[in-house]
């Protein structure tokens, strides 16, 4: 499976996860700490911008974190142990019977009862985290693995389905073959490196789609017969006179038709010649 990347977050005020698998990751990981300082000392490393671009590939964190000079930066890893072959064919039959599964995990969410409903720990538990650091300090975890681990409840706040990852495996891989992606929906912004949520379904990928050559134009519409006599328009540099005048009679013809429709065959006639003048 391919890591994936995520520029560094900027420096900005302390803050907590918003989501409920961002809190239930970082009560995953602290449930390991042996010492509370450390990890207020990583929130605050977190907090300041501190950790650099952050890779996340099966069972491995990863990211240069530094104190506050960038030429020391220290290269920090956070180890998970990934979850077993049986654990991921129990998960893969819950998202096979339900549809609604599928479209989250293709939409990059995460449905909390996928656990529950399997019987997997999505989250890790005790001995299952293993953070790396070549700083000299002997805590466990170090500020630095801290700082990441807060880091990675942000990525897990606008991307979920990351946990997978995480935990070995990436979500696609268990969404059955030929399972319909969700329609578009509206763009979320948010704080994070990740902005916006996105379909992720099969598609046309963009340079296939950009060297098609453009298909011929449609005809234009023929008149609508009876429709209002137009007054003569001024010619214009870069317009084609003809073309918007015939484009404006369709168009006032339609909405003709339209009105008389809508009045019924016993009205009075709508008029059709105007006076330009």
């Amino acid at each position: 499976m391919t890591p994936r990347g995520f520029p560094a977050f900027a420096p900005g005020r302390a803050r907590r996860p918003r989501t409920w698998w961002g809190t239930a990751w970082n009560r995953a990981w602290e449930a390991d700490a042996l010492d509370a300082g450390p990890l207020r000392a990583g929130r605050r490393l977190a907090a300041a911008g501190h950790v650099g671009a952050i890779t996340v590939s099966p069972g491995r964190l990863a990211a240069a974190v530094h104190d506050g000079d960038t030429e020391q930066a220290y290269a920090t890893r956070v180890r998970v142990a990934p979850l077993a072959d049986d654990d991921w064919d129990r998960l893969a039959g819950e998202v096979a019977a339900r549809a609604g599964h599928q479209a989250a995990l293709l939409a990059g969410q995460l449905p909390r009862d996928l656990a529950e409903a399997s019987g997997v720990p999505l989250l890790p538990g005790l001995g299952e985290i293993t953070p790396e650091c070549d700083c000299p300090e002997w805590d466990h975890p170090c500020r630095h693995a801290a700082a990441l681990c807060h880091q990675v409840s942000w990525l897990l706040d606008t991307d979920p389905a990351l946990l997978l990852l995480i935990r070995g495996r990436d979500a696609h891989t268990l969404v059955p073959t030929g399972a319909a992606a969700p329609a578009p929906a509206a763009t979320a912004t948010g704080d994070g490196p990740t902005s916006s949520k996105r379909s992720t379904g099969a598609g046309t990928a963009a340079a296939e789609a950009y060297a098609r050559a453009l298909p011929p134009l449609p005809p234009a519409p023929e008149p609508v017969p009876g429709a209002p006599t137009l007054p003569l328009l001024p010619p214009g540099p870069d317009v084609d006179v003809d073309a918007l005048r015939s484009a404006v009679a369709v168009a006032a013809g339609r909405a003709a038709a339209l009105l008389h429709a809508h009045r019924g065959p016993d009205a009075a006639p709508v008029p059709t010649d105007r006076d330009p003048g």
